[in-house]
């Protein structure tokens, strides 16, 4: 048994996504599974186990940041996940995004010191699965979203003293910053597990900061939500 994910083989389906608050996994939970039942409650790190649509289906919290994403991962893969999809917000920073635009992420910037760790400082390049990014790009073909596809950031600090970072991130083709993508592809590539990431964007972080309402956000993440099941499970 993990040490902080309390469970054993078969109590997780092979897809799981992953939100990072705890409170959102138990909002997908009840929102999309049938027949939910928690099977962690570890530290407040919720997790939940069902079906959609007749398929086995899991959602498990990750806490903010790489260095507990990392440790959800590696769990998971102990306990036989096979296929992880993060499930988040992000602060855009592409022209044309609007608040409430879902992002599927195909690569991950590395801004942060946990999956250097993982590669001993090496040049790498956090990449999604394929099979995830094309079923979510399917998929949201017959949605009423509109989706993002390209590269984001994963950071340490969500309050950057860097102020140029985000322009610069921007003038190179990142369309949004996060917390945890970067180092689930990392863990996932090195583990044999496949992984893939759906992020709704909450702010615009480029110019003036506008921060999405409340109502609109649980609207979008519910939007961006039923899309990754449908791409985890793909």
């Amino acid at each position: 048994m993990p040490v902080h994910l309390r469970c054993e083989p078969g109590d997780y389906a092979p897809a799981v996504l992953l939100p990072g608050d705890p409170l959102r996994a138990r909002h997908i939970a009840e929102t999309f599974f049938d027949a939910p039942r928690q099977v962690n409650g570890e530290r407040g790190m919720l997790g939940y186990t069902g079906t959609y649509e007749g398929k086995p289906i899991s959602v498990q919290s990750t806490g903010m940041g790489c260095p507990s994403a990392a440790i959800v991962a590696e769990e998971l893969h102990q306990l036989g996940v096979k296929r992880i999809v993060r499930v988040g917000t992000c602060g855009g920073l592409g022209a044309g995004l609007a608040l409430g635009d879902v992002i599927c992420a195909v690569s991950a910037v590395p801004a942060d010191h946990t999956t250097l760790h993982y590669t001993g400082g090496e040049p790498h390049a956090p990449t999604a699965d394929f099979e995830v990014v094309h079923a979510a790009v399917h998929h949201a073909k017959h949605s009423d979203l509109t989706l993002h596809v390209g590269s984001v950031a994963t950071s340490d600090t969500f309050y950057d003293p860097d102020g140029g970072r985000h322009q610069r991130w921007r003038d190179r083709g990142v369309l949004a910053v996060e917390m945890e993508a970067a180092v689930l592809f990392t863990v996932a590539a090195l583990r044999g597990m496949s992984a893939g990431c759906l992020l709704s964007v909450s702010d615009l972080v480029i110019g003036e900061f506008v921060r999405i309402s409340d109502e609109e956000l649980k609207s979008a993440v519910d939007r961006m939500t039923e899309l990754a099941i449908r791409a985890a499970l793909a």
